[in-house]
């Protein structure tokens, strides 16, 4: 299996974190978006990274690549086994890049809309803080691939200039240092994204 993986991307960091939570043996291969290697190109249409080569199946979206690692790889689970909630928490995935996701990609295109993405992005954080008070992980006893999807994030936010205040900002600490000490997190990270936090 071989992972095609921007190093300071969040769509990358997030299949690089269940492939470690999974103990899947994996060849990365960190990419520049920018100039992707003609690999890629050959199997992706679009030219993104990640991309997921195994054995004859290419994957390139990381929502995708993400349920088929939980079910190639079924232990742990990453993924509820029952129909609504697992649909449940599908859909939390894609409120996670529909409000969050998006809006780092506009923070870091820079310009004017940064500044008012970066106030969205906060408010949105702090309105969801009190979901996170109710359990360890999101609305779960255990790590999800919705852990998954916001530990990058969080990870970044420093970076991004985004800092949360109040009893917003002790949840979401709190939340973070369980996700930031699994190991698999620390295997995730490239050195760019060590950078990102010194």
């Amino acid at each position: 299996m071989t992972l095609f993986s921007d190093p300071a991307d969040l769509h990358s960091h997030r299949v690089r974190l269940v492939l470690a939570e999974k103990h899947v043996t994996t060849d990365i291969v960190d990419v520049d978006p920018l100039n992707l290697p003609e690999d890629v190109m050959d199997l992706n249409p679009y030219g993104t990274a990640p991309t997921l080569v195994d054995r004859d199946l290419v994957l390139f979206d990381s929502r995708i690549i993400l349920e088929y690692l939980d079910e190639r790889y079924p232990h742990p689970p990453l993924l509820p086994v029952d129909p609504v909630s697992r649909a449940t928490f599908r859909m939390y995935i894609y409120r996670v890049e529909k409000d969050w996701y998006s809006r780092v990609d506009t923070i870091l295109a820079g310009g004017k809309p940064a500044t008012k993405a970066r106030k969205e992005l906060k408010e949105s954080l702090i309105a969801s803080a009190p979901i996170l008070e109710a359990k360890p992980y999101f609305m779960s006893d255990e790590f999800s691939v919705v852990d998954a999807s916001i530990a990058p994030l969080l990870w970044r936010l420093p970076y991004l200039g985004v800092e949360l205040e109040g009893k917003a900002s002790n949840v979401f600490n709190a939340y973070a240092a369980r996700l930031f000490k699994r190991e698999a997190f620390a295997k995730s990270l490239t050195e760019a994204e060590r950078e990102m936090r010194l």
